[in-house]
């Protein structure tokens, strides 16, 4: 046993090489000694749970001799025992069955009186030598009851049992198979039926005790039973079907204590251990599932069905450990929820082959736990390597909840279909981070705050955007903001508080109900927003209004990006961090930052604080926020930007053709740029000038100045006039003795001034000049630059030439090149368009994960909707690919680990294309009838066939003798009579031949 140990240690999770290992040692030969040992000592096992046996029913036949059995232990066999050693376990059940009838209790009564009776009994029982109450050990004895464990055969048994698992860990089906038959040894061993045979014997199934479980498993050797049941489990899955076939038609019969352990009450276990009564059924439940896996035929289903009656049993069983998990009525390791889950998935799979469990599983009861396990339970469809179609049931773990709505329609919308409709490569690619998002989202629970906060980042979204839209309606209104008071009145008038109430009560209403129109809730809360702003418009005036606005919705953007952080990883939970955490969340960050999207929310928060703190004109450019929102504005700025590089070359074109015109008009035509201007001068009143000389202001620049002389006689004058000012007013020489004012200055100047202004400039000089004209002038003119060149007479030598050159231009770069940039911003418009629309088709009419469209399901008994909503929901995939990530590797079916090894080597064959069970079920349902319509007619006309051969036969036999009797008298009546005879003795021969 310490070889078997040491092998144990080195099989440790299914280690692959140490079982290749071995599979390589047992296949070279000489190991048929080993697997006779191992049966040898099963069998051992198997008597001495037989002599257990004996002992229990001999002493539930004497329970008065109790002294004398605590004196002298019972013997670990009998005659009845050793009547049924060799022989077959139905043959050993039916004696031993016998030979217990008179003692044990009766099938009719209820496992839990039986169990009862036999605890009082015992309870009762005490040393009658000492006087002071029997050891456990000491009442078990005296009661017949024996601990098996104790027993050295069944003591090895454990690790002899996990031994064997450990071999078949993570579903090798070499050794799968050879445990069951040796292909090369001269004797084989069924390892397989004897470890099934085993548990027939342990829990009593021999002794005819499958009803009264309690009597035979009890809280020592659960352990044992467990272990029995997991290698049974491992034995079959993968899926092994010849395992599967072998343990489900196995002569004891041993699957029906399978399905007693599963179905049945254990008592006493269940009131004392309920946690290993618990452990005991999960593992019952799940080898049942084992043997189950990736089978198609309704044989072993129909038998489970069978024997679980009444159906509502399973039910109960599952109402019993989600009551457990709620009432925290435990006191174990394995969740009763889980074990509740496993009862579930086996109903759900065994409701497809009864009408009465399908009944059951239907029923709307919110308390009974089935509402929980429906939305905790889901299916998926995967392809095996032989390309069948097969369909796994498996709980949804509960990090799936956390998988926020947002990220689901990002990935709906943003992931494109392949060559066959299916989006499963970009849905792949897509996983990784959505589970990365569903770990954080769990984490930021733990911050009851931050998680509202990020929960609802598409809220802040939406009323930022609203918040927006409104200042900027309030700035167009009201700007330039004037100094105007409130109106105070406003504020207490009784209609506006009315409207107010109004709409704060149906605002509580509507969320207190809890109803499900958004439409509804989002129109009072809009409602109730625009009162409010009414009246901060009345009390508070424009420009306060709109920077309580400002700041509400800075507020709001700042909480917004909090949430964009929080969704993405860049917070930290906890006390601890270690340095790979530290790194993974540094690295987050980094990534993070330099990501487009936080760069602009930050400008985003950054125009909002100069809105706020500066202008609020920089409002307006909130207001493109806009083109994020909304799809077909994004098309049209992407109508630009996707085919930008062909734009630019466009233009590039056209800037040289441009170039190109602009050198041919410099040198032919320069005198033709005369392009007309508006005058640059005005006419000044003497006034102007003189106020702007007093005062000291410049002269705009667009006003021409005097004349030098005028100059001249204007200076002479202010010179004058400061002079005077200087010195006392009476000795000021002047007509008034006072300065001079405005008007006299008027009068030593001329009343106005003028100066003639030209009404065109020559815009060719230069050659850059030129370039610049043609660029401006002859794009914005539909014309072309013909339109604004100077107008040349037919008999101008140039006419010609011009002519020439200006329907060149109007061609070359208004008809043609930019037609050319319009034409790639429209085609590109227009196929952006209708991405989008055969996109939103897309997802209405083509299943995300086989890619098959609605017409497949027409005529069909399963609708399109059914099919994406159950057979081929994405997110269930999604909920599958994360069951796989947070599940341990040996813990795998079959299925699991095959779709485990295809998504580690980046394989995607395990998603069904073009094909679903449902359609495949409805092709043969269909084809049935045509089949067997086709064999009748077949077997009708081999039928017709036959009974024409046997009609020709038959005549044909008929004329043969009518032949030989004409032949026989013939030669009656021509042959002497020795000939005759030597005739008649030949024809004896041939009628004997015949």
């Amino acid at each position: 046993m310490e070889c078997v140990r040491l092998a144990i240690q080195l099989l440790d999770e299914g280690n692959r090489l140490v079982q290749k290992s071995f599979y390589k040692c047992f296949t070279r030969g000489g190991t048929e000694k080993f697997f006779k040992s191992i049966n040898d000592r099963m069998l051992e096992a198997e008597k001495e749970l037989k002599g257990s046996y004996s002992v229990s029913a001999a002493g539930a036949a004497r329970p008065g001799e109790v002294d004398k059995r605590i004196k002298k232990p019972a013997k670990p066999a009998t005659a009845a025992a050793t009547a049924t050693d060799g022989a077959s376990p139905a043959t050993a059940g039916a004696a031993q069955g016998a030979a217990v009838t008179a003692t044990l209790p009766s099938a009719n009564v209820p496992p839990q009186s039986a169990a009862k009776s036999l605890q009082t009994r015992s309870e009762s029982q005490t040393n009658l030598l000492s006087g002071q109450p029997a050891s456990a050990a000491e009442v078990a004895t005296a009661n017949g009851e024996v601990d098996i464990l104790s027993l050295p055969a069944i003591a090895n048994m454990e690790d002899i049992l996990r031994f064997l698992q450990l071999l078949c860990e993570t579903h090798n089906d070499l050794l799968q198979n050879y445990l069951r038959k040796q292909e090369r040894a001269k004797q084989s061993y069924n390892l397989i039926s004897k470890t099934l045979q085993f548990l027939y014997y342990v829990c009593g199934g021999a002794a005819g005790g499958m009803g009264l479980l309690g009597l035979y498993v009890n809280e020592r050797n659960v352990p044992l039973v467990v272990q029995c049941l997991n290698t049974l489990t491992e034995y079959c899955q993968g899926p092994c079907h010849e395992n599967q076939i072998a343990i489900a038609n196995h002569d004891s019969n041993g699957i029906d204590i399978i399905i007693a352990l599963m179905i049945n009450d254990i008592d006493p276990l269940r009131t004392e251990f309920p946690d290993q009564e618990l452990e005991l059924k999960n593992n019952a439940v799940k080898c049942i599932l084992a043997i189950m896996e990736s089978r198609q035929d309704s044989t072993l289903a129909d038998r489970i069905i069978q024997r679980v009656q009444p159906l509502e049993k399973m039910i109960t069983l599952c109402q019993y450990a989600f009551n457990l998990e709620v009432k925290r009525e435990y006191d174990g390791g394995q969740s009763p929820r889980d074990v509740g889950h496993n009862f579930f998935i086996l109903a759900h799979q065994l409701e497809k082959h009864s009408k009465e469990l399908a009944a059951i599983m239907r029923r709307e009861d919110p308390d009974d736990g089935l509402d929980f396990y429906r939305r905790h339970t889901a299916q998926i469809e995967i392809v095996r390597h032989d390309r069948k179609l097969e369909e796994i049931i498996f709980p949804v773990p509960e990090i799936c909840e956390y998988l926020t709505e947002d990220s689901k329609e990002k990935v709906r919308n943003s992931v494109e279909p392949d060559n066959q409709g299916s989006k499963v490569p970009g849905f792949a690619e897509a996983i990784p981070k959505l589970y990365q998002e569903m770990k954080w989202q769990k984490k930021l629970k733990d911050n009851a705050k931050l998680y509202f906060v990020c929960q609802n980042e598409s809220l802040w979204s939406t009323w930022s955007f609203r918040l927006a839209v409104m200042i900027n309606i309030l700035v167009a209104l009201f700007y330039p903001f004037g100094d105007e008071k409130p109106i105070l009145a406003f504020f207490f008038n009784l209609p506006s508080w009315m409207l107010t109430t109004i709409a704060v009560v149906m605002m509580i209403v509507t969320v207190w109900v809890g109803t499900k129109h958004s439409l509804a809730r989002g129109g009072i809360s809009r409602t109730l927003c625009l009162i409010l702003i009414v009246e901060a418009l009345a009390v508070f005036g424009p420009s306060t209004t709109i920077h309580i606005l400002a700041a509400i919705k800075l507020a709001g953007r700042i909480v917004f990006t909090v949430g964009f952080l929080g969704n993405h990883g860049a917070f930290y939970h906890g006390n601890t961090i270690s340095e790979s955490e530290a790194a993974e969340l540094w690295q987050r960050r980094k990534n993070i930052i330099m990501s487009l999207e936080f760069v602009y929310y930050a400008v985003y928060i950054l125009i909002c604080i100069l809105g706020f703190f500066g202008h609020v004109f920089f409002f307006s450019l909130l207001l493109f926020d806009i083109l994020t929102r909304e799809e077909t504005l994004f098309n049209v700025i992407q109508s630009v930007t996707k085919n930008g590089r062909s734009i630019v070359l466009t233009g590039v074109l056209a800037l040289i053709l441009i170039y190109m015109f602009s050198i041919t008009g410099y040198l032919i035509f320069q005198d033709h740029f005369s392009m007309p201007v508006e005058c640059a001068q005005r006419h000044r009143t003497v006034a102007d000038t003189i106020m702007s000389k007093l005062t000291g202001q410049s002269i705009p620049a667009r006003v021409m100045p005097f004349p030098e002389e005028v100059e001249a006689r204007l200076k002479a004058a202010l010179l004058a006039n400061q002079s005077c000012q200087a010195k006392d007013n009476n000795t000021c020489n002047g007509t008034a003795n006072t300065p001079l004012t405005i008007e006299d200055l008027a009068d030593i100047l001329p009343e106005t001034t003028a100066l003639e202004c030209q009404d065109s400039e020559k815009r060719c000089d230069t050659l850059l000049m030129c370039i610049i004209t043609v660029l401006d002038q002859g794009i914005r003119h539909g014309g072309g630059v013909g339109e604004v060149l100077a107008s040349l007479s037919s008999s101008d030598p140039l006419f010609s030439l011009r002519l020439v050159y200006d329907l060149l231009f109007y061609f070359i770069i208004i008809i043609i090149v930019l037609n050319l940039i319009f034409g790639v911003i429209i085609d590109t418009f227009a196929d952006l368009r209708s991405l989008k629309q055969e996109k939103e088709l897309n997802l209405r009419n083509t299943c995300f994960i086989c890619g098959l469209d609605r017409k497949s399901f027409d005529n069909r008994d399963i609708t399109f909707e059914e099919h994406t909503e159950q057979d081929h929901e994405p997110w269930n995939y999604l909920y599958f690919v994360v069951l796989l990530r947070t599940k341990e590797a040996t813990e795998f079916t079959g299925p699991e680990s095959y779709v485990a090894n295809m998504i580690e080597q980046g394989d995607l064959e395990w998603f069904p294309r073009l094909k679903t069970l449902s359609l495949a079920m409805t092709e043969e349902a269909e084809n049935e009838p045509a089949a067997y319509a086709s064999l009748n007619e077949q077997l009708n006309m081999t039928t017709g066939l036959v009974r024409q051969l046997s009609n020709q036969l038959n005549e044909l036999k008929e004329k043969m003798t009518e032949q030989r009797k004409q032949y026989q008298r013939s030669f009656m009546l021509h042959v002497p009579q020795v000939q005759q005879h030597s005739i008649f003795q030949q024809d004896g021969q041939m009628e004997e031949g015949n």
